[in-house]
């Protein structure tokens, strides 16, 4: 009795890794990652921040707004496409558009100063309401382990998850 136990328990064991290695498990990893808002992803966010020469405020609240973003993003896995050791995830994610809240926004030096110009953008922001879905497609390789990685998303990708495309 004891033996079959132990044999039920390694199966389930092995069946349980293997379920937690697939492209779509790890992209749905990395998604959730900026849903929680994970250390990695907060990191990324004060890069993307500091970037953008902001003043303390302005930084405070980019931060809330990129926060906002990620916290509120949705996806739906379409496919997987698995072709040897290179995936392909195929994910749709919904976010806010706030290309479109911003996109007529152009700098003019006579009409803002550094300061008015990213208080308007950050204004225009914070009021955007509409939502914009974007197709994804993530790759991933296999490494030697047989472990899936995801590749680095691109800037467009990126670019995409803030709503900024």
């Amino acid at each position: 009795m004891k033996k079959i136990f132990l044999l039920i328990t390694i199966v389930l064991l092995i069946a349980g890794c293997s379920i937690y290695n697939t492209p779509t498990s790890k992209v749905e990893d990395l998604l959730m990652k900026y849903q929680k808002l994970d250390n990695d992803i907060s990191i990324d966010i004060d890069n993307v921040i500091d970037e953008q020469n902001l003043t303390e405020e302005h930084k405070d609240r980019y931060r809330k707004l990129l926060e906002n973003q990620y916290k509120n993003l949705s996806y739906e896995i379409k496919d997987e496409l698995i072709d040897g050791d290179e995936a392909t995830v195929l994910v749709e994610i919904e976010v806010i558009d706030y290309k479109r809240a911003i996109g007529d926004l152009t700098f003019d030096s006579s009409i803002y100063t550094k300061e008015s110009y990213d208080e308007e953008k950050l204004n225009r922001l914070e009021k955007a309401k509409d939502k914009v879905k974007y197709t994804l497609e993530i790759k991933l390789t296999k490494d030697d382990d047989g472990n899936w990685k995801l590749d680095a998303l691109t800037n467009e990708q990126i670019k995409k998850i803030q709503g900024m495309y």
